[in-house]
């Protein structure tokens, strides 16, 4: 891909558009900046003498705004920054060109910010660059964690057709207590916990899985031994037990990549006292059905999923993705031997996130009896979904 030119990229600036010598003296300050040997500690006012220097003759209001806007350009996420310094988005999402949404207190939203190719492009290398990733031809689709713990993905030219596409997903600051999440559930969800029955939570994205189970970890008692398992750390639990394993993507050619599935082996070893896979999305789903079979007690996962009958379903179909010899019988008994409650999370009122049903796997049913007799529902006040 061919990269515009200082002065190109100068250009774009409304201040110096038909004005070609202002344009190619931003470029000569832009080239300045980003080459220089040591990150300035005040970058505004370092582009302001440089702005100085490179055009004299510059009003010092025009000066000053150039300075403001090469500054929201070029120095850490660029113009995505001010969204990011509010906290209650949770989300921001770039489409390609165009204007960014964000999602707000669980609601999204379509910003004033319009970004355009170049400023994405620079957005995202800003982000996987120190990352030691990167986001090109040979390597179209990035996904990553931030130091902060805010989920980075990305996907590029050739497979996103209308433009560079970033997806921010911010740990939340403020943990969402456990009250508020499940609500008239609360109860039911404490004595499974308590009695150490396995749990998989289910529902759309964004839906607030992993905000729940995080909630659910708080509950445990912090004297138990819990490893988290997950493709990119998102889980934040409070005790002092803890022992997070995250998977490594490894190189194009799969240098050096570490999967779930090695994982999940892995924390076996470990002496757990209770196992919690993130999201279960591929075959590793069958080496942890395998653990809470057999002993291996109060885990706790997610999986993508709209009802406790496709959670169940999805989680067999994973399990058949890993290439075992094993018949759909055989796989589907050994699901329903694992999993003990299926909860329900979803969009309440208002936005907000939260359980809004929980199912116990009857233990006593036959083999062959389908899932709609083998769940039952646990029945408390209804929630009302938006």
């Amino acid at each position: 891909m061919n990269q515009p030119s200082e002065a190109h990229r100068a250009s774009l600036l409304p201040e110096t558009r038909g004005d070609p010598e202002l344009a190619r003296a931003v470029g000569r300050v832009r080239r300045r900046f980003v080459t220089g040997r040591t990150a300035p500690h005040d970058p505004l006012g370092t582009l302001r003498e440089l702005l100085a220097e490179e055009a004299p003759l510059l009003a010092a209001d025009q000066l000053e705004t150039i300075a403001s806007r090469l500054v929201g350009d070029l120095v850490g996420l660029g113009h995505l920054e001010a969204i990011l310094d509010d906290p209650d988005v949770t989300d921001v999402l770039v489409n390609g060109p165009g204007p960014v949404w964000i999602e707000r207190s669980g609601r999204l939203e379509c910003t004033s910010l319009v970004l355009d190719h170049q400023q994405i492009n620079r957005s995202i290398e800003r982000l996987v660059r120190p990352l030691g990733r990167r986001a090109d031809r040979t390597h179209p689709i990035v996904d990553a964690r931030l130091a902060d713990g805010t989920r980075v993905a990305v996907v590029v030219d050739p497979l996103a057709v209308d433009g560079p596409v970033l997806a921010l997903r911010r740990h939340r600051r403020a943990v969402v207590g456990f009250e508020e999440l499940a609500g008239p559930f609360a109860d039911a969800l404490r004595e499974r916990l308590r009695t150490r029955r396995n749990i998989v939570v289910h529902g759309a994205t964004g839906s607030g899985k992993t905000t729940l189970l995080n909630a659910l970890g708080s509950l445990v008692s912090p004297d138990e031994r819990i490893v988290t398992i997950e493709d990119v750390a998102e889980l934040r639990l409070p005790g002092r037990h803890v022992v997070r394993l995250e998977a490594r993507p490894g190189t194009s050619d799969g240098v050096g990549r570490v999967a779930i599935r090695e994982l999940v082996r892995a924390a076996l070893r470990l002496r757990p006292d209770r196992l919690v896979v993130g999201e279960v999305r591929g075959a590793e789903a069958l080496d942890m059905v395998w653990a809470l079979s057999t002993g291996h007690d109060g885990g706790m996962s997610t999986v993508h999923a709209s009802s406790p009958v496709a959670a169940m379903r999805r989680l067999a179909t994973l399990a058949l993705s890993a290439g075992e010899p094993l018949p759909l019988a055989a796989v589907d008994a050994q699901v329903r031997s694992a999993v003990h409650v299926l909860v329900g999370v979803g969009r309440l009122d208002g936005g907000r996130r939260g359980v809004v049903s929980i199912h116990d796997v009857d233990d006593a049913a036959a083999c062959d009896a389908p899932l709609d007799r083998v769940l039952r529902p646990v029945t408390v006040e209804p929630r009302s979904l938006r």
